[in-house]
């Protein structure tokens, strides 16, 4: 009996099936082959359009030439398939029973985005049994030669399903509004992230903001907050959208604001943050990518991160 045996075996009994997507013509893992960006779009309350941040952002990131996969990680509200139109037959859930391969539950949106759906199921990723977590980093390991961006819609506030996700990604962008109490939830959320699992940097995207001059002052004012009760810690001005009547009637149109209104003031300023985000010179691990995000996330956040030292 050779030593692969009874992995084997352990698969079989407790995953049923092992799902591969293999790219055409070839039954080789591509792990590797490419250096993905992984990137969580988080939020320190609701309403502040976090959503609309991350589909929009991935048909910038797609026009530039980028291939994007959005992983819906809101549970409370989940609803990607929403603004781009969709209706989703299957979710992760899928996936992590056994029942589908990966292939069969990402939906191909709008422009060529693909988009993993939501659902209850995603909770299950901390409680996986060992069958499970190898069906899942198998079917989840050609991803990095598939995708250049992944983007993780999370939930909104400080709910462990955020902070999971939070530091499983390697960058992580949090939406804020000129709101005072969005801007108080959003210093929470970071602060629970920093002193408590020593997270230190991120990017401020200041939304549904006047104007550009608007947005900088609450930037500026946060930053200042932030540096003088969290020394050492990086937040980088990833821009700004401005409030505009042409993403509210987007939505409801179902459509994303870059392919209804592509020339509204919205849609450019996605245009140029995309562009800062993927032309910015980063601090990421070597690690910082979708095969070592997913194994991070199966395997437990927290013990991963202890040996990191993170």
């Amino acid at each position: 009996m050779d030593q692969a045996t009874p992995l084997r075996q352990m698969v079989e009994i407790e995953s049923k099936s092992i799902y591969k997507l293999k790219r055409a013509g070839t039954g080789e893992s591509n792990s590797g082959a490419n250096d993905p960006r992984v990137i969580t779009v988080s939020s320190g309350k609701g309403g502040v359009g976090k959503t609309n941040v991350v589909v929009n952002l991935a048909i910038a990131c797609q026009r530039m030439g980028k291939r994007v996969l959005i992983l819906d990680a809101d549970l409370g509200l989940a609803n990607i398939d929403i603004i781009f139109g969709l209706n989703p037959k299957y979710n992760i859930e899928n996936i992590i029973r056994g029942e589908k391969d990966l292939s069969q539950v990402i939906v191909h949106g709008p422009e060529g985005v693909d988009i993993i759906p939501a659902s209850s199921g995603v909770q299950e990723l901390t409680q996986l049994t060992e069958g499970q977590k190898i069906n899942l980093l198998n079917e989840f390991d050609m991803l990095n030669c598939l995708y250049d961006v992944l983007l993780i819609d999370t939930g909104a506030g400080v709910s462990s399903n955020v902070i999971y996700f939070n530091l499983a990604a390697e960058e992580r962008m949090v939406v804020v509004t000129p709101e005072p109490t969005s801007v108080t939830d959003a210093y929470a959320l970071i602060k629970i992230l920093f002193f408590k699992y020593g997270i230190k940097n991120f990017y401020l995207l200041l939304n549904m903001v006047k104007d550009e001059k608007e947005a900088k002052l609450v930037y500026s004012n946060f930053s200042k907050v932030v540096a003088r009760f969290m020394g050492g810690i990086s937040i980088d001005y990833a821009g700004f959208i401005p409030n505009d009547n042409h993403l509210r009637e987007s939505v409801a149109c179902r459509k994303p604001v870059m392919c209804a209104y592509p020339g509204a003031p919205s849609s450019n300023s996605f245009k140029i943050v995309a562009d800062h985000l993927l032309n910015r010179e980063n601090n990421r691990r070597i690690d910082g990518n979708i095969k070592f995000f997913w194994k991070r996330l199966v395997a437990g956040v927290a013990d991963v991160d202890s040996k990191r030292g993170n």
